[in-house]
């Protein structure tokens, strides 16, 4: 894997949790939750956390059934994954998410340091695709 940095993506359809991850280390980071109307984001502010970095890639979190099936999240985490393809011009890979939100949530009522739970899960996915390269 190139040395850089990866955008972590947790979709929603009000909240979209932004963070950065450095391929050297593996780990990532919370940025920003950023509110989102029926999953669309304020391009603008994300633009903001995502030209700065210049990042290699950006991974989405993909809300799969617990089965593995899609679902009508995941229908539309794809959609907005191609937005980014789209928009940015880097490689946007979509990453299993099933237990990144219930992970982060844990780690909130545990007194995680994330400062947002869509945050964490975002980290959780870049962390987990960075794992996996």
């Amino acid at each position: 894997m190139d040395e850089g940095y990866v955008i972590g993506i947790d979709f929603g359809l009000k909240h979209i949790g932004v963070a950065i991850g450095q391929t050297i280390t593996r780990s990532a980071r919370g940025l920003k939750t950023l509110s989102a109307k029926n999953g669309r984001p304020d391009w603008k502010a994300l633009d903001e956390l995502v030209h700065p970095y210049r990042p290699l890639a950006i991974t989405v979190g993909l809300p799969l059934n617990m089965d593995g099936t899609d679902s009508d999240m995941s229908q539309k985490a794809d959609g907005f994954a191609e937005s980014l393809r789209e928009r940015y011009a880097i490689p946007v890979y979509l990453v299993d998410e099933r237990l990144s939100t219930w992970q982060a949530r844990t780690e909130a009522q545990e007194g995680g340091t994330a400062p947002t739970t869509h945050e964490r899960a975002a980290s959780l996915i870049a962390e987990t695709w960075m794992a996996e390269q």
